[in-house]
């Protein structure tokens, strides 16, 4: 997209979104949201056996160099000159670890989806009481899970023998791909900041969620030497200037967030009580609870929206749905529903009134929040003599509704004691929202408004008013009055409280079928069988027993 009327006088922000397909690097002019200028590149991923993504973290800086050029030639050198800062937001949890005196990677970035950390989990699972994956949740808000970046890096540490060895050298740095992209934006082994946002590093499993800093516990309990991590700083501030080997040299950087957070305030999610729901090829939903920490047992994450400068952070919930867009995807690759999702997704499920009865739980590799169960597979259940293809299409858009419900049901259950406004309605933004139907049934399964904005660009939006609201920036207010404000569509429920009800009670239902399907094997430090046997056996007995097998052998010996 392009605007290219020429103004001397106007302030603009550079965003640069590193996704985890793509890269773009987008304009905006102070107090607008829309982009006046933007380019993308697509980053193919590094898949080297199942289950593993990877990507080569410098072909992440080569994009975003090519991107930002596009847009200057675009935009024009005299006009670019206008860019006054930037911020970044990219995908979260995804790891990097490179040589901080040759500034090159050490390994490729292992993205967030990645799920080779299966025997680190167990690893992890077994030190602590009765294998509770929930016993750090007080600390850094975060379930025992390979989707943390902490699991991925104590993967590459014990692994890969280039990381060990910088690790005893000294020369190895750690960052997720904010803190990858500010350190050579800022100089590389020439002075790069290495640094990192709180929402960024409240989704490695090492920070305190309460203190804002590395927890000593975590890192010990991963082993993480301390001097590889990046220092923590809020996700609005002056973090330093692109250095001169950039396009934009001299520019401030001034905003970093994760992406789901910068689509929460994109969203204009300031106030407590608020949510936003990204519908992609999975889902990321996150509820706003203000300066309140809610540490979920209903199988949500907490973590930090958002923190400006000196002021206190923001926290929120979080809930993850694996597979949204992707259970389309596979309709249309792998069983030939449909052609192009586009254009026949909505038009093929309209073609029936209902699914028939016919429910589709996607869990292709494990269900997310707030069920956290990598044993279950996808079921599509309910078949009949008449069901048809639009009658599963269907199902597949309700199944994105119904996870989001799901997650939904646990963020009320606990926020029951938090005294703020319950959650009224669900800002929701991303490709899939362009489906009308989708939408629609959302409405219709929640049971509360679905507030869809126009614009595309919500997450860029998001860190540009973070880096336009810093101290020493000061070109976006984000409590103006007058602030410009995203369109957008309203879809109110056209269902009883009884119908949708029942309707999420076979959902449920579907979802209990799925489960125990795959019988994960785990590393022989946490078979459970052997766990509980040790467990149940007395001190005392184990000591005579060792002593007598000890007698036995010296006996033989001789």
């Amino acid at each position: 997209m392009s605007d290219l009327q020429d103004n001397g006088h106007e302030q603009l922000i550079g965003v640069i979104d590193a996704g985890t397909r793509t890269i773009t690097f987008g304009v905006f002019i102070s107090q607008h949201i829309k982009e006046i200028s933007e380019y993308s590149i697509d980053v193919e991923p590094v898949v080297p056996q199942e289950g593993w993504s990877e990507q080569d973290p410098l072909k992440i800086l080569d994009a975003v160099k090519t991107c930002i050029k596009k847009v200057i030639a675009n935009l024009g050198e005299k006009r670019a000159k206008n860019i006054i800062t930037i911020g970044i937001t990219n995908q979260r949890e995804t790891t990097i670890v490179w040589d901080k005196t040759t500034g090159k990677p050490l390994y490729n970035a292992i993205v967030w989806n990645d799920n080779r950390t299966d025997e680190t989990v167990d690893v992890v699972l077994a030190k602590v009481p009765d294998n509770n994956k929930n016993h750090f949740k007080p600390v850094c808000g975060l379930p025992i899970s390979p989707y943390f970046s902490a699991f991925k890096l104590k993967w590459l540490i014990s692994s890969v023998p280039a990381v060990s060895k910088a690790i005893k050298d000294k020369t190895c740095l750690f960052g997720t791909v904010d803190t990858w992209l500010l350190w050579n934006l800022t100089g590389g082994p020439d002075g790069g900041k290495h640094v990192t946002d709180v929402t960024n590093a409240s989704r490695t499993f090492l920070m305190n969620i309460e203190t804002l800093y590395w927890d000593t516990q975590l890192l010990n309990t991963f082993r993480i030497p301390a001097e590889i991590l990046p220092e923590i700083r809020s996700s609005s501030e002056i973090y330093g200037k692109v250095c001169d080997d950039w396009p934009l040299a001299g520019a401030t950087i001034s905003g970093i967030l994760g992406n789901q957070q910068s689509a929460l305030l994109g969203q204009s999610c300031f106030k407590a009580g608020m949510a936003k729901n990204t519908y992609r090829s999975g889902c990321f939903l996150l509820y706003n609870t203000g300066t309140t920490r809610v540490q979920s047992s209903h199988g949500l994450v907490t973590t930090v929206a958002y923190k400006f400068g000196d002021s206190p952070a923001v926290y929120a919930l979080e809930g993850s749905v694996a597979v949204a867009g992707a259970a389309v995807k596979w309709l249309r690759d792998n069983m030939g529903f449909l052609k192009n999702i586009g254009e026949e997704t909505e038009s093929l499920a309209k073609e029936v009134f209902s699914t028939g009865d016919v429910y589709f739980v996607p869990a292709f590799k494990g269900l997310y929040a707030p069920y956290w169960r990598k044993d279950a597979r996808g079921i599509i259940c309910g078949l009949t003599a008449f069901s048809t293809k639009q009658h599963i299409i269907r199902a597949a858009l309700e199944a994105v509704c119904f996870q989001t419900r799901d997650i939904l049901e646990a963020m009320n259950k606990d926020c029951a004691g938090v005294p703020e406004i319950p959650l009224s309605k669900l800002y929701v933004d991303g490709i899939m929202t362009k489906n009308n139907l989708l939408m629609q049934l959302q409405a219709d399964i929640i049971g509360i408004p679905v507030i869809r904005a126009h614009s595309q660009d919500i997450t860029a939006l998001g860190v540009a008013m973070a880096a336009g609201s810093a101290k020493g920036i000061e070109v976006w207010d984000i409590n103006a009055e007058a602030r410009e404000s995203v369109p957008i569509d309203t879809f109110l429920p056209t269902s009883t409280e009884d119908e949708r009800d029942a309707r999420y009670t076979k959902w449920k239902m579907a979802v209990q079928r799925s489960l125990g399907w795959v019988s994960h094997k785990k590393s022989f430090i946490m078979t459970e069988e052997r766990y509980q046997m040790l467990a149940s056996v007395p001190g005392s007995l184990y000591a005579i027993l060792s002593f007598g097998l000890l007698v036995l052998s010296n006996y033989l010996h001789k």
